[in-house]
């Protein structure tokens, strides 16, 4: 018997193996988190890869917006903003003239402290005053106008994999970050092409418009980071939009897109504990990664605390009030609300495979969600079992949510 180990919450649980049936752990390189974040943020606001650095960029007179990211957590969120903060002071911009806006999605947690130094905006696509700057796809763009009458604009983000975008960072922190609701259901209804996947940038639609979006924005600077599967900060990338960022991805890709050699009938896979699987909403990501090396017809067994129940109420209502993939199909296609990606992708995995969520949600919830419910981890392998068999071999993720475990492809 096999012993392994799973993120869940802030704690671990551990799913019993039996050897004859495990194909091993799939787990990222390990990375240690720097001891000084705000070295390395300052090192690399310094060292900017395809950019002039801040202080030749800004001028004293100058108003700066700053548009923080839907993936950052607080406290790392207070870092990248205060750093920023401080390296414009350094250079002559006064606070009054600094405005953070918080994308939309994003939301305000725990304790910042950089609220009362500089003025903060919240983005709302269908309040925020907005001005058109262009079209991109035939998509017309209407952004924030806060941000658009800076004079120097800057996005904080973190690079990870993402369902549609590809990656988190770059011009997904401007759309739908700072974007009015047309731009935002135009941009997404490309959701449905078939190069939207996790981990592709190349031909991937929508990762385009997003690109083109943050270019028609004329943003200035960016600073994004990479974290390690515990969320400690690795590495961070500084300056313009598209070679820092590009940078960034090829180090995620080193570290995080782990190639296998077969795939499995059982994957069982944690979202990587909290804050990763705070909520449905958020661990879903997980079962993104273990489709790619799950057989037709075979288990993906989520493990995920769920401790803030399924997070966005979108992704509840879809589910409950469309149920197929076709209707959801539909519906983004005539009028996409941000979250209902995640039942179209819920849906398209339901046709693969079979899910089952080990969670401390209600089943009546989890059971809207069309997953099998298993208090227990072990039980929902039992279960995974019952439906493939007990020759069934299993493949254990434990940080879903920051893999991508690909097959590997044989060359000729």
């Amino acid at each position: 018997m096999v012993d392994a180990w799973l993120p869940y919450g802030k704690t671990e649980v551990c799913a019993h193996i039996p050897t004859r049936n495990f194909l091993g752990l799939i787990e990222p390189k390990k990375n240690e988190a720097v001891q000084d974040i705000k070295g390395e943020i300052k090192r690399a606001l310094t060292e900017p890869i395809g950019s002039k650095t801040l202080d030749e960029i800004v001028k004293p007179e100058h108003k700066v917006s700053i548009v923080i990211g839907n993936h950052l957590p607080a406290d790392l969120t207070n870092v990248m903003v205060l750093s920023v903060v401080d390296y414009l002071n350094s250079v002559g911009v006064k606070d009054e003239n600094i405005t953070v806006i918080y994308g939309c999605e994003t939301l305000k947690t725990g304790k910042e402290d950089f609220l009362g130094k500089v003025k903060t905006v919240v983005h709302n696509p269908r309040k925020s005053k907005l001005v058109n700057v262009g079209k991109t796809h035939g998509i017309n763009v209407y952004l924030n106008r806060v941000f658009t009458e800076a004079d120097v604009k800057i996005l904080l983000g973190r690079i990870n994999f993402h369902c549609y975008a590809g990656y988190t960072g770059d011009g997904k922190i401007v759309l739908p970050g700072v974007c009015g609701e047309e731009t935002i259901k135009r941009s997404h209804a490309l959701l449905l092409n078939s190069r939207v996947k996790k981990g592709v940038l190349n031909g991937n639609p929508i990762h385009e418009v997003m690109v083109e979006t943050a270019r028609l924005a004329n943003v200035d600077f960016i600073l994004n980071v990479v974290a390690n599967s515990e969320g400690g900060v690795v590495k961070a990338f500084a300056g313009s939009l598209e070679e820092a960022f590009n940078y960034g991805v090829k180090f995620v890709d080193e570290v995080y897109r782990l190639k296998v050699d077969r795939k499995a009938d059982i994957v069982v896979v944690s979202a990587g504990g909290y804050p990763e699987d705070s909520t449905l909403y958020n661990a879903y990501e997980g079962i993104e990664s273990a489709l790619n090396i799950v057989k037709r017809g075979g288990v993906i067994v989520l493990v995920a605390e769920c401790s803030e129940g399924y997070g966005n109420q979108t992704f509840y209502d879809w589910m409950v009030r469309l149920k197929e993939i076709k209707n959801v199909e539909k519906e983004i296609k005539r009028n996409y609300v941000l979250g209902g990606h995640a039942a179209y992708y819920l849906l398209k995995a339901l046709q693969k495979v079979h899910l089952i969520l080990v969670s401390a949600m209600p089943d009546y919830y989890v059971n809207s969600f069309k997953f099998k419910t298993a208090r227990a981890v072990n039980d929902g392998v039992e279960e995974a079992f019952n439906i493939v068999g007990k020759k069934a071999k299993v493949w254990i993720v434990p940080y879903g949510n920051v893999t991508l475990p690909e097959l590997e492809t044989k060359s000729s």
